[in-house]
């Protein structure tokens, strides 16, 4: 079939593994007025404006890599910066990534305290890890999540080997109930900021307790030096994200290694990080390697574009046959942390289905 037939209604009901998702950035702009409106009760963020306003998702009020961090760190952690708003944005984004028909999702967040409210770093990440376990046990069959813990750039080493203890404390065991559902560490942030050398110890304590490593790689220019990307891939990562500045170097070694690639196309295109629009996406050089492809959507919050979305804009520019997309979507399986059988389960189910509706 042409790639005209994965319509809205197709990539919504294929079961999508999202890999690259960010869970400040997934708050809809919805659930962010919803939590201002009751600040402001409070007599709280009286002087923040109305994120239906502020926050304009794809549209032409959009705004670049530079103003982007900004907007985290000034209006989105204003609202989310308690622990009862905290878990009530965790269950919306998980909501909504349920009715686009993602059925795995690993959502990173990096653990964040606020004196005024009297939230610790521990207590934000027992919170997060709580919502995923009550929302797994309560939507059986339905999407299965899992947390993953960032480190900042601009952290400290020691900062960033707390967020590592914290990921090991509560590390998802498969085979064990201790009600753990973190499954992999990552690496983020600005990427115009920070040393990534200082990291190497936190990487090396997260491999070494079985955790994945997913990092933020060659995002612009300024951190797609040969030396950062060399000293990333020395920590042995299990995937990579964006990859938009890779040198042939380094590409030959991420294709040596099969590195499971996390592609976020309207992020990419619609913060300037790339040129020349959706037509010149660096996934088509990845696209016949042997490095499974993730499509992500990292911030749809702000995007607007959700995962099934990605899947359609895949399908028009790679031009994929509704097959190709099936295909596509149990190469992200692949490269997920947790939930391989079952979300390969679903893939064959669904394929099954088409062909006999064919």
């Amino acid at each position: 079939m042409a790639s005209s037939s994965v319509d809205p209604a197709f990539s919504i009901a294929l079961p999508k593994a999202e890999l690259h998702a960010h869970l400040s950035g997934s708050i809809s702009p919805t659930t962010l007025h919803e939590i201002w409106l009751k600040k402001r009760s409070e007599g709280q963020c009286l002087d923040l404006e109305d994120p239906l306003a502020a926050i304009k998702a794809g549209g032409d009020g959009f705004v670049d890599i530079v103003s982007f961090f900004p907007l985290f760190d000034k209006y989105i952690y204003a609202l989310c910066n308690d622990l009862e708003n905290v878990k009530y944005a965790t269950e919306k984004v998980l909501q909504d990534f349920s009715k686009d028909g993602v059925r795995y999702l690993e959502l990173r967040t990096t653990p964040r305290a606020c004196v005024e409210t009297g939230m610790t770093k521990e207590l934000y990440v027992d919170t997060v890890n709580e919502t995923f376990a009550r929302w797994n046990h309560n939507h059986t069959g339905q999407l299965e999540a899992y947390p993953i813990l960032s480190i900042d750039r601009r952290m400290s080493a020691e900062e960033a080997i707390e967020v590592v203890d914290l990921a090991v404390k509560y590390q998802y065991h498969p085979n064990q109930d201790k009600g753990g559902y973190v499954v992999g560490v990552d690496l983020g942030g600005n990427p115009m900021k920070g040393n990534v050398s200082i990291f190497t110890e936190a990487m090396a304590t997260a491999k070494a307790n079985g955790l994945g490593i997913t990092i933020h790689f060659a995002e612009v220019p300024q951190s797609s030096t040969e030396e950062e990307l060399n000293t990333i891939l020395s920590w042995r990562p299990d995937r990579l994200g964006h990859c938009i500045h890779v040198p042939p170097l380094i590409e030959k070694v991420m294709r040596q290694r099969s590195t499971g690639l996390e592609m976020c196309l309207s992020c990419n295109v619609l913060s300037g990080l790339t040129s020349g629009g959706f037509e010149r996406h660096h996934i088509k050089q990845w696209a016949q390697s042997d490095c499974p492809i993730a499509l992500s959507t990292d911030d749809v919050g702000i995007f607007g574009s959700p995962l099934s979305n990605e899947y359609s804009l895949a399908a028009k520019y790679l031009h994929l046959s509704r097959k190709q997309v099936i295909s596509l979507a149990k190469q992200a399986v692949q490269a997920s942390f947790a939930g391989r059988k079952r979300m390969m389960r679903l893939l064959d189910e669904f394929e099954a289905a088409f062909d006999q509706d064919g």
